[in-house]
C-alpha cells in the first residue's frame, strides 16, 4: 500500500486520532491476523479477545490506524446498509452502541434521527428548504445519528489493546502464502496464523480477491466555520439531525461542535486502488468536484451564501455490487474472511459486523449470504 507521505494530498479532517500503540517486536505465530487497522479491524481484535482472551490476536496496519476510510468518513451512523436491510442483518445501531459500551470505546455517539431529503417532497412543516438541483425539503427521517470518527478509532484501537491484542502500524502485508498454517509476509518477515480477517477496503483488493468485484472511489467533504444558533434556525439544522439526500444530485452532510457544518458529496474514480494515494485534492479533476461542492453549499440558502469553509478533505469508499457490503470466506482459501465495501454506510456497519465477524473467525457463527464470489 502506498506511503504515508501521500495522505496530506487528501487534505486534513477536522478531527484527530489521539493513540498510537506501542512498537512490539513481531511475533512468529499468531492465532488471528487482522490486515487492516480501521474500523472493521479494531473492532474485530478487541472483540476476538473479548469473546477469546486466550487467542493471539494482532493487526497489521500498512500506515497507520484510521488513516485511510475510518479517519476521513463524515462520521454519520445508519441503522441499515447501502442496500437496505439485508437478510439476517438486524438491528444495526442497537448493536453498535452495545458493542461501544461493552469495549467503553468513547465517540460522541448521538443518535437524534437522520432526515432523508428529496426534491420532489411536499412536506408542508419541512424544517430544511433548501436550493439544489430543484426544492430540497425532508422527506421522512429514519434511526440514526453521528460519531466522531477520530475517536472512534482511538477508542477502538485503546480497547483492542485493553484486552490483548497487538497493533502495528507501518506494518504492510505484502503477502499471504496459503499453506498450512497460513504464512504472511511482513516486513520482510514471515508470521504464521491459523486464520485471517482481511479489512483493506479499498485498498490492497489483490489482497482481498475484491480487485474484479468492488470499485475504489475517493469521496469529498468540507465544513464551514462555525454558523450562529439564529443561522441554525433558518437553515433548518436546530435538531442536529444529519442528513442526505434520497435522489441525485447527491449532497449529505451533519453538524459539528461548534455550530459547523459538514457537507459532502462527489466521487472521484480511479482505475485503481493504488491511484487513490497520488489523487490531490488540489488539481485536477478532485478540485473541481470540491469547487463544485462548495459553490452548492454557497447557493444552498441565504445564510450560507458568505460562509467560509475551514476543512476539505476526502477518502476512500469501496462499493460493490448492488452497494451490498462484502462479509464472505476469501475464495482462495475458507480460512481467511474478507469484510468491507461498505459504500459509505461503515461507522455503525464495519463495528457491528466487526463482532460478527470475530465470532466466524472462532467458528461460533457463519458469514451471511448476501454475496456469492467467496
Amino acid at each position: 500500500m502506498p506511503d504515508s507521505t501521500n495522505l496530506p494530498r487528501w487534505g486534513e479532517t477536522p478531527w484527530v486520532i489521539d493513540f498510537r500503540p506501542e512498537p512490539a517486536p513481531l511475533p512468529e505465530t499468531l492465532d488471528f491476523v487482522v490486515i487492516g487497522g480501521g474500523f472493521t479491524g479494531l473492532s474485530v481484535a478487541a472483540c476476538l479477545r473479548s469473546l477469546n482472551p486466550e487467542k493471539s490476536v494482532a493487526v497489521f496496519e500498512a500506515v497507520t490506524i484510521g488513516a485511510r476510510s475510518s479517519g476521513r468518513t463524515g462520521g454519520l451512523t445508519l441503522n441499515e446498509t447501502a442496500a437496505g436491510d439485508l437478510p439476517g442483518l438486524g438491528d444495526v445501531l442497537t448493536g453498535f452502541a452495545s458493542i461501544l459500551g461493552t469495549l467503553e470505546a468513547h465517540c460522541d455517539l448521538t443518535l437524534p434521527g437522520v432526515s432523508e431529503l428529496d426534491r420532489s417532497a411536499e412536506t408542508a412543516h419541512s424544517a430544511i428548504r433548501w436550493t439544489d438541483s430543484g426544492q430540497l425539503r425532508v422527506a421522512r427521517e429514519v434511526p440514526g445519528g453521528t460519531a466522531n470518527p477520530g475517536k472512534l478509532v482511538s477508542g477502538l484501537a485503546r480497547a483492542a489493546v485493553a484486552r490483548g491484542a497487538l497493533v502495528f502500524e507501518n506494518a504492510r502485508v505484502d503477502q499471504i502464502d496459503y499453506g498450512d498454517p497460513l504464512t504472511l509476509q511482513v516486513r520482510g518477515r514471515r508470521i504464521q496464523a491459523e486464520r485471517i480477517l482481511i479489512a483493506t477496503n479499498a485498498e490492497s483488493l489483490e489482497l482481498s480477491a475484491l480487485a474484479e468485484r468492488a470499485r475504489p472511489k475517493l469521496t469529498l467533504a468540507m465544513v464551514t466555520q462555525p454558523v450562529s444558533e439564529e443561522k441554525l434556525h433558518s437553515l433548518g439544522l436546530a435538531s442536529s439531525k444529519p442528513f442526505y439526500t434520497i435522489d441525485l444530485p447527491y449532497l449529505w452532510g451533519r453538524l459539528l461542535n461548534g455550530n459547523q457544518i459538514m457537507f459532502g458529496s462527489g466521487l472521484v474514480s480511479v482505475n485503481n486502488w493504488r491511484e487513490l494515494a497520488t489523487l490531490d485534492v488540489s488539481v485536477g479533476e478532485a478540485r473541481a468536484l470540491m469547487d463544485r461542492l462548495e459553490k452548492r453549499v454557497h447557493t444552498l440558502h441565504p445564510a450560507l451564501a458568505d460562509i467560509d469553509i475551514s476543512h476539505r478533505w476526502a477518502g476512500p469508499i469501496l462499493i460493490a455490487e448492488a452497494s451490498r457490503p462484502i462479509f464472505s470466506y476469501h475464495p482462495k482459501d475458507s480460512r481467511i474472511i474478507v469484510l468491507g465495501a461498505y459504500s459509505g454506510h461503515g461507522v455503525a456497519l464495519s463495528v457491528y459486523l466487526g463482532k460478527w465477524a470475530a465470532e466466524a473467525l472462532l467458528n461460533e457463527r457463519e458469514p451471511p449470504v448476501w454475496n456469492s464470489g467467496g
